[in-house]
This record gives structure tokens, sequence and C-alpha cells, in this order.
């Protein structure tokens, strides 16, 4: 499980707590049994190598299958994250200008706040209540969300701690770039989702109008042709 990096893996897609690492190791084996036993039936139907590379893949694909479905779930949990910081930024921008330190900011997304990001502030809390720094709990927080929304944040923390410099309008620009960023992103999406719109209708809708009026034609065709 280590050397496949499992333990990383359900802590990134946040299901540690719900699915076992055994399970996890036992899906995986399930998975190049079942693949094993659809290559023993589809091999020797594949035509000349092509034989060698299904018995060789299906099992393999079926091995590497839970692995995909992690990366996607921990895909999804960073979307969910990362849509939650804007947020939670302008929280710590608010206690911030209110006189109270970052720790306390933290504590209080962590009561509040739900979702994978709190889930996160959380174990920083936790560490900063176990005795660890402020520094080592952030710099702990930045390893275990890497990206450079978790990062950007902990070094306005660090730089304000060092320097004296406000954190609040720091903290209050990051939240506007990060929801313009998220904007942009909505809108790339929907310019990438016309095309395959417009391919939709070209395959599906156009040839059903198509074989609509081609069945009232046939249906009148006798009636049509009467006059011929």
């Amino acid at each position: 499980a280590l050397w496949l990096d499992l333990p990383e893996r359900l802590r990134r897609s946040g299901l540690e707590a719900r699915l076992p690492l055994a399970a996890l190791l036992l899906g995986k084996f399930t998975g190049l049994a079942l693949g094993a036993l659809l290559a023993l039936a589809a091999a020797p139907a594949a035509p000349g190598r092509l034989g060698i590379a299904v018995a060789l893949g299906l099992p393999a694909a079926g091995f590497f299958l839970p692995d995909a479905l992690l990366e996607r779930e921990a895909r999804r949990r960073r979307r969910r994250l990362v849509s939650a910081l804007p947020d939670a930024l302008d929280l710590l921008a608010v206690s911030g200008a209110s006189g109270r330190g970052p720790a306390d900011g933290l504590a209080q997304l962590a009561r509040t706040g739900e979702g994978p990001l709190a889930e996160e502030m959380r174990i920083a809390v936790a560490e900063l209540s176990c005795g660890s720094s402020l520094s080592a709990a952030l710099a702990a927080l930045r390893a275990r969300v890497p990206g450079s929304e978790l990062a950007t944040l902990v070094a306005s923390i660090e730089r304000s701690r060092r320097f004296g410099s406000p954190l609040a309008d720091q903290l209050r620009r990051q939240a506007s770039a990060l929801r313009r960023d998220s904007r942009r992103a909505v809108e790339e999406r929907a310019a990438r989702a016309a095309p395959k719109i417009q391919l939709v209708v070209a395959l599906v809708l156009v040839p059903s109008v198509m074989l609509m009026i081609a069945a009232g034609l046939i249906a009148a065709a006798a009636t049509l042709l009467s006059g011929f």
C-alpha cells in the first residue's frame, strides 16, 4: 500500500475515514481478478496481436481502476475546497481587522465551516492545540493541500506575522482574485460547452427531425403520387 501511495491517495480524496486501506486493497485485487476473467473471455476473440494487449490490459485496468476513482474524487474535493476559500478569506480578514490573531480565525473557520476546507482547518487547529507552532501547522496545511491558493494564504499569514504587514487587506485581495479566477473558469467551461452542444444538435436532433419528415413523406406517399 505504501509502495502504491494508497494512504496519500485516500487522504487527498477525503475518504480515509470511510474507506479502510484493507478495503481499498481488496477492491484493487478484485478488479485485477475480474479483469483477468474478462481477458480470458475476450483475448481469444481478439484478432492477431490485439489479443495479447487485451490479455494484459484488462487485468491492469481492473487493478488501477480504484486509483482512477480516487483521483477523480480528489479533484472534486479540491474544487470544493477552492470554491469555499474566498468566503473563508473574507472571514479571516474580518477576524484580523478586529484584532484577533490568525489562529483564532482558523479556529472559527473550523467550528463554523463545512466541507473539505473546514476539515483541513480542524486538523490545523488540532495540531495547534497539541502544542504545534502556528508556522508548523500552516506548513503542514500547505503540504496537505497542494496548489497556489492555500500557499498564498499561508504566505500572507507568515508575512504578516514576521513583518507586521496588514493581513486583512491581503486576504481581501486574495479573495477577490480567487473569485475572478472562478468566474473566468466558468466562462471558459461555457465556451468549451458550446461546440459540444452544437455537435449533439448536429448528430442527434437534426437526424431525428429528418427521420420524422421522411416518415411523414413515406406515409403520405400514396396521396402525393396519386396524381402521377
